[in-house]
């Protein structure tokens, strides 16, 4: 009898034991499909503002960041002078990529933390028409003019935005002896892609740096600007000083200097410093 129970005794105990060891198994493989499939309890979301130029740098960067370390980057664009208001007036950022002159003047005021500044590439202003549209000429100066003076429509950012390229076009048609002419018939653009007026079939012409024609999709770029009247835009970023998450920001700067970051700055029509 008594051999009896303990063996009746043992099998319970074996049986018990079983139980909680599988109950352990299934414990552990839940919490490990836990960490696989659910959001990353830890997560940052960094904020970029970038001017509209490096905008498509910045998003080239943004799926592999987010792959390899778990943290998000919300991006959000303007022309240069509408970024500027925009910090001036106290916007939250933790990056921020504009002109090295507006970012050396946050270095100085301590918007921007001064060892994090790096120059990142600049880019010059293109010419961009329909696909399938014949391509003008603009080799030369002379070519150059006399093509926007032919153009039904010319497509432009609003130098009154406070686009680099805007300002830089309006100084351009007053020099070139065209400006009344081009006047008449610009296709103002507050900020974004003027080239997406060529689509409209609002504009045959649109010029702006070419970085913002290249993204366009039905739009074909038909070169830079001719050297001798062609301007170039330099971009720097820097991390701001009231970043909640200075290190995850810091990261996302290194990715746009680091290895391989000249490739994809060049992938995007801008040249690499």
């Amino acid at each position: 009898m008594k051999t009896r129970i303990q063996t009746m005794t043992m099998t319970k105990t074996s049986a018990g034991i079983a139980a909680r060891s599988t109950a352990r198994v299934f414990g552990v493989v839940a919490c490990a499909a836990s960490l696989v499939f659910a959001p990353a309890a830890f997560a940052d979301t960094i904020k970029v503002l970038t001017s509209g130029a490096f905008k498509q740098v910045v998003l080239a960067f943004v799926p592999a960041f987010e792959s390899e370390t778990g943290n998000k980057v919300e991006v959000s664009d303007g022309t240069a002078g509408a970024l500027q208001k925009r910090v001036d007036g106290g916007e939250a950022f933790d990056v921020v990529v504009i002109t090295p002159a507006a970012l050396a003047r946050y270095a100085e005021t301590g918007k921007v933390v001064p060892s994090s500044v790096a120059t990142l590439a600049k880019v010059g202003a293109g010419v961009g028409v329909k696909a399938g549209s014949l391509l003008p000429e603009i080799r030369t100066v002379e070519q150059f003019k006399q093509t926007v003076l032919n153009a039904r429509a010319v497509a432009y950012i609003d130098p009154a935005a406070g686009g680099s390229s805007g300002i830089y076009l309006q100084g351009l048609f007053e020099r070139l002896g065209i400006a009344p002419q081009v006047a008449a018939k610009a296709v103002l653009v507050q900020g974004g892609y003027s080239a997406a007026k060529l689509v409209s079939g609002e504009a045959d012409l649109a010029i702006q740096q070419i970085s913002e024609i290249l993204p366009v999709a039905g739009v074909t770029l038909v070169g830079p600007l001719p050297e001798e009247i062609q301007n170039y835009t330099s971009y720097s970023g820097g991390v701001g000083t009231a970043s909640a998450h200075l290190a995850v920001a810091q990261a996302f700067m290194s990715r746009m200097t680091g290895a391989g970051s000249a490739d994809v700055i060049r992938s995007k029509g801008m040249l690499a410093p």
